[in-house]
């Protein structure tokens, strides 16, 4: 099981910085096609910001760790309703400091 230090944590923040949340959770909130929209994401990426929408009644927190539970992801974090996560691809772009 994949795991991040704080530094590492702190590093990948910064990196999710200046991009984009690439997809948005509404009131339906998590739904199969979210998910898989989320695998593929990070598969290209490795490291997306999704933006839970003010009409989506679910905690954020709670939407992140199923969501990086399903897609097999880590949470890097939740800030308000900016969900952060990170999942290694096959060939790493990015790369993690020790």
């Amino acid at each position: 099981m994949l795991t991040l230090t704080n530094k590492q944590r702190a590093y990948l923040s910064s990196m999710a910085n200046p991009i984009n949340a690439i997809l948005q959770i509404g009131k339906s909130s998590l739904t199969p096609e979210i998910v898989s929209a989320v695998d593929e994401a990070l598969e290209a990426r490795e490291l997306i910001k999704i933006h839970v929408l003010k009409n989506c009644f679910d905690d954020p927190k709670e939407i992140a760790h199923i969501l990086a539970e399903r897609s097999h992801s880590l949470v890097v974090r939740v800030i308000g309703k900016m969900i952060i996560l990170y999942r290694p691809a096959q060939k790493p772009k990015i790369e993690l400091p020790k």
